[in-house]
């Protein structure tokens, strides 16, 4: 069963922001670290970002280290990830994650379907 949502993807331009929503499907989010993944075709998943289930802990890939921003809203259940500085190289299927703690994708035990972000002029 697909438990996460994911929205906000689109087409933007270089230097454009995005701001991804996770949401869930029939559970509380504030129970999960919730991580954030991304894929370009041909290429290997790969972590961007990560937050602790009591949102004290942020992790981000050194990639986007400045550019994005985690953050969780238990009281709308909702997790996002606001995307800023777009560059070509984001261009990427995202998506959301929920586990026990932060780590990589194979610890994770509940995902979604993905948005897909395309950084393109």
């Amino acid at each position: 069963q697909v438990l996460l949502v994911e929205s906000g993807g689109g087409l933007v331009q270089p230097g454009g922001s995005l701001r991804l929503s996770c949401a869930p499907s029939g559970f509380t989010l504030d129970d999960f670290a919730i991580g954030w993944f991304r894929q370009a075709p041909g290429k290997e998943r790969e972590g961007v970002s990560c937050i602790s289930k009591n949102a004290d802990i942020t992790d981000y890939a050194d990639s986007v280290k400045g550019r994005f921003t985690i953050s969780r809203d238990n009281a709308r259940n909702t997790v996002y990830l606001q995307m800023n500085s777009l560059k070509p190289e984001d261009t990427a299927v995202y998506y959301c994650a929920a586990g026990w703690v932060c780590g990589i994708a194979a610890e994770y035990e509940y995902w979604g379907q993905g948005t897909r972000v395309t950084v393109s002029s």
